[in-house]
Parts: C-alpha cells; sequence; structure tokens
C-alpha cells in the first residue's frame, strides 16, 4: 500500500495531464462515474450497512447515522449531482480580465485549476462523491482522505469511480483515497507543502481547528455551523414557525442548520410558547436563557457553553433579547459566520441585520438551510467557506480554480 507522501505524489503527477483535458473530456469522465454509481448501488450500499452498523455498536447519535447513511435515493442524488456538474460552465481558461499596455503588451488574466487538493472529512459518503466530481471538473487532482466512520463506504464509492474512469481520459491516479483510520494519515498530510497545493477540511470545529491550526499546506476553511434565526418583533407567526422549525429539524445534522433562536421579547411574550410546543413534539430539546425558561418550562436552562456550541442533534438554544442590536451583538460574539437569518417584516431591520452581520451567507425570511452550492445553482459544492481570502460561502466550480497571467510581445525590453 502506498503512503500518503506517494499517493500524493503520484496525484500531483496526474494532475499535469488532467490540466491539459478539453472540458469535453472531462465531462464524459463524470458521465461514466454517475453511471457507474447507480450500477453498483447495491455494493454501495452494502458496504454502507457495515459502517452503520459499526456506528450503532460505538453508540453513534441517530442524527449522525443519518449523515452516514446511503439508500438509492441519496446514491441517485450523488449520481445526480456529477450529471449538474457537467451542466456547469467549465470555468478553466476563462478570460477574467485583459489590456494592451502603451507599449504593447497584450495581457491575459485566465482561470486555471489548482493543482491538487486535499479534502479532509468526517462522516458523509456524499462528500467523496461531490469533491471527486468538482475536483476533477476543474482539472484538479485530489486526495481525500474521509472520517473513520465511513471507511468501507468511501472504499467501495471509489473503486466503482475509478472503474469508470478507466474508460475515461482521466488519469487513475487524478482520484486518490487514504483509507488508513489512523491519526497519523492527516498529521503527514499537513507536512505535504510542495505537493498538495491547498487543504479543505470539511467537518466540526474540532477537525477544522486542528487543519487550520497545524497544517503547512494551505487551507481553505470551512467553517463549523453555528448558525442563529432571529425573530424579530412583528414577524409573520406562520413563517417565523416555518423557517425556525424547517432550519433546525429538516437535517440538524449539517452546518447549516440553525443551533441557536433568538426571538425579540415583544414576540416571546406572545408566542413562543406555541412555537415551543412545536419543537417539544419534535423531539427537540430547548435550553434556554432565564428569559426562555420562564416561558418555556421544561426547556432546561442554557449555560454560557451552549450559546458556541453546534449541537448537529435535536437540541435547540434559545435566547430571549430586547431588539435588533442585541440580536446582532449576540451572534458577533458566539457565531461562527457561516449562516445568519433575521424574519421579520421591518425593512430597517433586515436592512440593519444584513449589513451588520459578519457571516459567509445572510437571510432575510428565508431558512438558513438555502446556504448550500445545490440551492446557490453551483450544483455539488466542496464544502462552505467561513474565511475571507480567495472564497467565501459555498464553493462551486470557481473556487476551485486559481489565476495565470498570459502575456503576448513582439521584442519589447523594458
Amino acid at each position: 500500500m502506498n503512503t500518503v507522501r506517494e499517493m500524493a505524489q503520484l496525484a500531483k503527477v496526474a494532475s499535469g495531464v488532467l490540466s491539459q483535458l478539453s472540458t469535453e473530456q472531462k465531462n464524459e469522465a463524470l458521465l461514466l462515474m454517475a453511471a457507474a454509481l447507480v450500477k453498483e448501488q447495491d455494493s454501495i450500499i452494502k458496504a454502507n450497512q457495515l459502517d452503520l452498523e459499526a456506528g450503532r455498536k460505538n453508540g453513534t447519535s441517530e442524527s449522525l447515522l443519518d449523515r452516514l447513511a446511503l439508500n438509492p435515493a441519496r446514491i441517485e442524488s450523488m449520481a445526480e449531482g456529477l450529471r449538474q456538474i457537467v451542466e456547469l460552465p467549465d470555468p478553466v481558461g476563462d478570460t477574467l480580465e485583459e489590456t494592451t499596455r502603451p507599449n504593447g503588451l497584450y495581457i491575459r488574466k485566465i482561470r486555471v485549476p489548482i493543482g491538487v487538493i486535499g479534502i479532509i472529512y468526517e462522516a458523509r459518503p456524499n462528500v467523496t462523491v461531490d469533491a471527486a466530481g468538482l475536483c476533477l471538473k476543474t482539472g484538479n487532482a485530489v486526495v481525500l482522505r474521509g472520517g473513520s466512520a465511513a471507511l468501507h463506504s468511501n472504499d467501495r464509492i471509489i473503486e466503482v469511480l475509478k472503474i469508470a474512469l478507466k474508460n475515461s481520459r482521466i488519469p487513475l491516479d487524478s482520484l486518490q483515497l487514504i483509507n488508513d483510520p489512523n491519526r497519523s494519515s492527516v498529521e503527514e498530510m499537513f507536512k505535504l507543502n510542495g505537493v498538495l497545493d491547498v487543504i479543505i477540511p470539511r467537518g466540526g470545529r474540532s477537525l477544522i481547528q486542528n487543519v487550520v491550526m497545524n497544517s503547512k499546506v494551505p487551507v481553505i476553511e470551512t467553517g463549523a455551523g453555528v448558525c442563529h434565526t432571529f425573530i424579530d418583533d412583528g414577524a409573520q407567526v406562520t413563517m417565523a414557525d416555518s423557517i425556525a422549525i424547517n432550519a433546525k429539524v429538516q437535517r440538524p445534522s449539517v452546518c447549516n442548520s440553525m443551533e441557536t433562536l433568538l426571538v425579540h421579547e415583544n414576540y416571546a411574550k406572545d408566542h413562543l410558547q406555541s412555537l415551543a410546543e412545536q419543537f417539544k413534539n419534535l423531539n427537540v430539546e430547548i435550553r434556554g436563557c432565564s428569559k426562555t425558561c420562564n416561558l418555556i418550562p421544561w426547556a432546561k436552562a442554557a449555560d454560557e457553553e451552549d450559546w458556541g456550541t453546534e449541537y448537529n442533534d435535536y437540541i435547540l438554544s434559545v435566547k430571549v433579547v430586547t431588539n435588533v442590536d442585541q440580536a446582532i451583538a449576540h451572534i458577533l460574539q458566539y457565531g461562527t459566520q457561516h449562516s445568519e437569518c433575521i424574519v421579520t417584516e421591518n425593512e430597517a431591520h433586515a436592512t440593519q441585520f444584513l449589513n451588520e452581520v459578519d457571516a459567509a451567507a445572510v437571510f432575510h425570511n428565508a431558512s438558513t438551510r438555502f446556504t448550500d452550492g445545490f440551492e446557490f445553482g453551483f450544483g455539488a459544492e466542496i464544502g462552505i467557506s467561513t474565511q475571507k481570502l480567495h472564497a467565501r460561502g459555498p464553493m462551486g466550480l470557481p473556487a476551485l480554480t486559481s489565476t495565470k497571467y498570459i502575456i503576448y510581445g513582439n521584442g519589447q525590453l523594458k
């Protein structure tokens, strides 16, 4: 078995060939990959069952098991993600700027592949397919290191994708999976500066911070999601309830789900009890401030740690605030610059919230669950960046490119 460094070096060699392929050649490979996933879905689900069984034995929560689980519908969705990537414009080669200087030099700035992308992620096998599709479409080789919880699923998925690539022009070494579950394999990736061009972590806060703090390879930080919904005074009750419930319950294990509900004190007096009962009926545990606990007798008292916790579970922090300024201050203190929402009919409050909240995505009267590459029209996404350099928010194809200047002259000397 190749070492982590050897796998990355193979990917680097392959990236030179991959970067020169046409859009048509890359798209043909993606369609072959999509077809192979559907054809081999039974073997993928069988491998996934091994991971689910191990997860149950280890006491993995039901919400995290849901992130891990595969079925025919989810595999079809993974395949459809690849088909949608095929339909998206290939950014490689796009001219971003062009100018002719007074001395006659013609300068073009174009998009080019980054090179070799390392991705470290946790128990979501769909990331394996999304990452492969997006990286290959943009001419990048990719070195994947999934979590041990999805070891069998990822192994089989990569086997299936490589079988498909045998009938394409994409070198097989363009797609690498590190299936060593030991922490040392991650640490080895951190040292591959000069081989890996960038590392993108996807997962919880501890994983992301480990990569950011220890990697010698440049990192695009995809943030943990301590996302908030603020229900303002005078918000439409039906809309506010449906947005809050969707943001928390539709899929609580993902990074764009709501972890803290902020409620204006006037709204809370009349409507928080009713909303809390809806959450209770959906098996959501509420941890609230003192005002919340006075209104909701069955709520547990929140402590300081709760306000900064990404639960990824059926748990919700609730805080009653006096106005939009206090809501914004709370978000700035505890948020992770991921996705934040205000539900209000007050345009001035909405404008203030949208302008002052520092996050990759800020919503007015819509669920934070929409922070997603597919929902933004990018097809599958490589992650949601919460940093401010290179890329921010859902990262589609253009975020996986760098730039190059091409200069044409006719003998100019300085």
